[in-house]
């Protein structure tokens, strides 16, 4: 069975075909620049100029920047209002002539992370912060996904987290890594009271800087860099999409569990450890 990832980010729309057994991805990604405005017809058209590169794939897993339920799109912070209440994975799936699951992009970064990257091996709570467009985030108890956190959106000197730390935020404000770092250092200090995870692991295009201001972060849990960089969603997409598919949910450890019977939906299931061998 060959599994295409397909990840829509704030600047762009990239996919693969996936090794989901390895974590690898078997070709060259393709991407596409995410349309402007991101509204719903304009972004089914960006996937499927992606998954049109690409032949001989079964099925399809597309993350999303914001919240999912049973393939329902329920938020839209960083793209058009019109995925507010959308079914997202059957417009995909109608397009796409092929199964298609869909998951919050974090998410599915997170889940590639704790399977093949950074998180393997680790126990406990652990929290997967991709700094992109926005603030993206994952929890793992155990290597078991608890779906849809959205703890960038938590309030922070009033405003919206990732309002005041993500990525784009940095490049607009033309920020020192200094004061970045400061800012990343705050939000993090608060999840850290909040939830007491055993392990932060920043993810998103600014991964790829870690040398920059990781050394100046202030925060009392371990803080590591994403190993997978922006092949993590297209990663945790299609191993999202294998287990919907072939209804094996669970069985990769370190997997995001899959309630097969409800495609594009990660559900409650098994609790694995982590122990299997490229962020938004």
């Amino acid at each position: 069975m060959t599994i295409l990832g397909i990840d829509i980010g704030g600047s762009g729309v990239k996919g693969a075909p996936v090794d989901t057994v390895r974590g690898e991805l078997l070709g060259e990604r393709f991407r596409v620049p995410t349309p402007q405005p991101a509204d719903v017809e304009s972004v089914v058209d960006a996937v499927a100029e992606v998954a049109a590169t690409f032949e001989g794939f079964d099925s399809v897993g597309v993350t999303f920047p914001g919240v999912v339920v049973d393939g329902v799109t329920r938020t839209a912070a960083n793209v058009h209002k019109s995925w507010i209440d959308a079914p997202a994975a059957q417009l995909f799936t109608d397009r796409l002539g092929k199964p298609v699951t869909v998951l919050n992009d974090a998410d599915a970064a997170g889940a590639a992370e704790v399977a093949f990257g950074a998180g393997r091996d680790e126990s406990g709570l652990i929290m997967m912060v991709t700094l992109g467009t926005g603030i993206g985030t994952a929890l793992f108890l155990d290597g078991v996904l608890l779906p849809n956190t959205e703890l960038g959106h938590l309030e922070l000197d009033g405003k919206d987290a990732e309002l005041i730390a993500s990525d784009r935020v940095r490049e607009a404000e033309d920020l020192s890594w200094e004061k970045f770092a400061h800012r990343v250092s705050k939000y993090l200090r608060h999840v850290e009271m909040l939830l007491s995870p055993r392990l932060f692991i920043i993810g998103g295009g600014v991964s790829k800087k870690a040398d920059k201001y990781f050394p100046l972060l202030e925060i009392r849990t371990p803080v590591v860099a994403a190993t997978l960089l922006n092949n993590a969603g297209i990663i945790g997409a299609a191993v999202s999409a294998e287990q919907a598919t072939t209804g094996r949910g669970g069985q990769h450890p370190g997997s995001i569990p899959v309630d097969a019977s409800r495609p594009g939906t990660p559900g409650a299931a098994e609790a694995h450890s982590v122990n299997a061998g490229e962020a938004r």
